[in-house]
């Protein structure tokens, strides 16, 4: 099922990590479109995963002399789409103009590969201040897949008040469960929250509890971010969780984590605590119903910690966007 959804069409989505795309061909699934991505001299390219002349799946081919080669029947197609080799037909035979695959708009940013299916008008890319200081340790995790729409997935990661009950002994204990009133502050760059207190068992790793603040952002559609700050050293951790719909039920999750102090753990060993954490919440989020995350706020009984949750449902409407929202 192809997603015909305009406001999701025109957001960058994340199709890998960039350290995933080598030498040959990827090919991906995003909102239910195959899409191919290859990497030559002028950059990195994405184009339907479909040749023009017989159907064939373009990512089972291969790079050459930086044309994308059919594995069928070996034509070549050049970074703009165009095909400029067909090896079966005579070399006084011009290329038929019609020979050309379809290209999507590509770029690499904060170590991902972003795709946009609506090259006509992509939307902006959000600002990630912690990738260019040199203050931040930058950490790549994901990709990770959840079965589930994407608007519930990030409903999940904007909501404070679950730490303590999904992630006890990581994130809260039980004996903490009460969340402090907030506000959401709007402003032209993104949807935020105050900071809100929040206690944790073991908050940077050095076996002490205490209380830290957290402050979650609405970047985009499909991305936020929260950071969490402590009072006592002003350390900060932030982590951007950007997800974009693989197809009509599974959701593809990438995450960004920054830290401006000093850790002992690997970058390895970092991505592996937040697998533990996320496949907490995973068993929650795939069975929440409805799958449709409801805009309609009488739907589901809030409460004054779901402020957040309340904002991101109205930042949907008012955005247009429809697919995973009812």
């Amino acid at each position: 099922m192809i997603i015909e959804d305009a406001v999701l069409r025109r957001e960058w989505l994340v199709a890998c990590r960039t350290d995933e795309l080598q030498e040959k061909p990827l090919g991906v699934m995003l909102m239910g479109e195959r899409v191919v991505l290859f990497r030559n001299e002028e950059g990195i390219h994405a184009f339907k995963d479909l040749c023009i002349h017989r159907g064939a799946k373009l990512s089972l081919g291969c790079v050459r002399d930086g044309n994308l080669v059919c594995p069928y029947h070996a034509w070549e197609y050049d970074g703009s789409g165009a095909c400029v080799k067909i090896p079966q037909l005579p070399a006084d035979r011009a290329i038929p103009g019609k020979a050309r695959t379809f290209k999507y708009a590509c770029k690499e940013e904060y170590g991902l590969v972003w795709v946009c299916l609506d090259s006509e008008q992509p939307a902006p890319m959000f600002a990630l201040p912690e990738w260019t200081d040199e203050s931040y340790r930058n950490v790549m995790w994901g990709s990770t897949t959840v079965e589930a729409k994407p608007p519930r997935v990030i409903e999940n990661f904007l909501d404070v008040g679950h730490l303590a009950v999904v992630h006890e002994g990581y994130l809260g204990v039980s004996t903490h469960t009460i969340i402090g009133d907030y506000h959401v502050i709007y402003d032209e760059h993104s949807i935020r929250s105050e900071e809100i207190e929040v206690f944790q068992p073991d908050p940077d790793g050095s076996g002490q509890a205490k209380n830290v603040y957290y402050t979650y952002e609405i970047l985009r559609p499909m991305t936020v971010k929260f950071t969490k700050r402590d009072k006592e050293t002003d350390n900060k951790m932030s982590i951007v969780l950007t997800v974009a719909p693989k197809d009509a039920e599974t959701t593809i999750a990438y995450g960004i984590l920054s830290f401006n102090y000093p850790m002992d753990l690997s970058d390895q060993e970092i991505a592996a605590f937040q697998d533990v954490i996320f496949a907490q919440d995973k068993p929650v989020v795939e069975n929440q119903k409805p799958e449709d995350l409801p805009l309609d706020l009488q739907a589901e009984l809030s409460l004054a910690c779901d402020r957040m949750s309340i904002a991101y449902r109205r930042y949907l409407k008012d955005s247009g966007l429809v697919w995973g929202t009812a």
